[in-house]
């Protein structure tokens, strides 16, 4: 992967894992809102077909940011480029800029592994590991080496998920064993028992049922109390319930609005989000 050349901003030649390894979720949460999530001209290839065009956009430190818009117009794209999921695809390419706070994610002496201890990620479909419960929501903690009050660890994680009720007496049963909707919050507890400050979602609820994505969205919007939440979904009306900011992406890779949620929904800038929201395409 190639990225252009870094803005002043890249000054800050420490690596993810040092500049922020001290910082706990209380240091943040005592901090006022600022952007923590920022790209400049972000261009994304895979081969010859470019999936990015441009992209600027500021995201908010503890806040729902929602990324909408049809198939394939590169929201999925522009959320794995934050934590360089995209280096798993050989032919992906990555120019312009990507700012976690001060640090260009793509500069050579970034580790893509530390980035992700600090932005986690949950995917479409829960993937628990056929693991007990317990080893599932360990799992991360002892990749890192935390050895220290590991089961009360699990136990704030399972709470955070809100699932701690539920399974608190079945802590040795596999994950595999709970329904879908408890998968997918075991899944994002295993996300942030190693503490991230992002939580990046792709379609965390599109394979559950309403009474399990309600649960989900709930969720959601009490984990932004503590974490910077950036989520993909093809549900406009998820997004109008659960974001604090939206991003609109059509076709051909373009960031065409970018605001308010209720602004972007009540009163958009642009003909084409307009006749996106309304129905008229899509």
């Amino acid at each position: 992967m190639s990225h252009a050349s870094t803005t002043a901003e890249s000054e800050d030649s420490s690596t993810i894992d040092t500049a922020l390894s001290t910082e706990s979720r209380d240091d943040r949460s005592s901090r006022p809102d600022e952007t923590v999530i920022r790209s400049s001209g972000l261009d994304v290839y895979y081969g010859e077909d470019q999936a990015l065009d441009g992209i600027d956009m500021e995201i908010p430190a503890r806040k729902v940011t929602a990324l909408i818009g049809p198939s394939g117009c590169g929201k999925s794209t522009f959320l794995r480029s934050i934590n360089r999921m995209n280096d798993l695809i050989d032919v992906a390419r990555v120019d312009g800029d990507l700012y976690f706070r001060r640090k260009n994610v793509y500069d050579a002496d970034v580790d893509p592994v530390a980035l992700r201890r600090k932005i986690g990620m949950v995917f479409q479909k829960p993937n628990p590991f056929p693991k007990s419960i317990r080893d599932n929501v360990a799992y991360g903690l002892r990749v890192q080496g935390k050895t220290d009050d590991v089961d009360g660890r699990i136990e704030e994680a399972l709470r955070g998920a809100a699932l701690w009720d539920e399974v608190e007496d079945r802590l040795g049963e596999s994950g595999l064993e709970l329904s879908g909707g408890q998968q997918q919050r075991l899944c994002i507890a295993r996300a942030i028992a190693t503490d991230p400050e992002v939580i990046l979602m792709d379609e965390p609820a599109s394979a559950l049922d309403p009474v399990a994505t309600a649960k989900i969205e709930d969720l959601i919007e009490d984990l932004a109390r503590e974490y910077t939440v950036v989520i993909v979904t093809h549900n406009m009306q998820q997004a109008a319930r659960i974001s604090d900011k939206t991003a609109v992406f059509l076709t051909g890779g373009n960031l065409v609005e970018f605001g308010d949620t209720n602004e972007v929904f009540s009163n958009p800038e642009n003909d084409r989000v307009e006749d996106y929201i309304t129905g008229k395409f899509g």
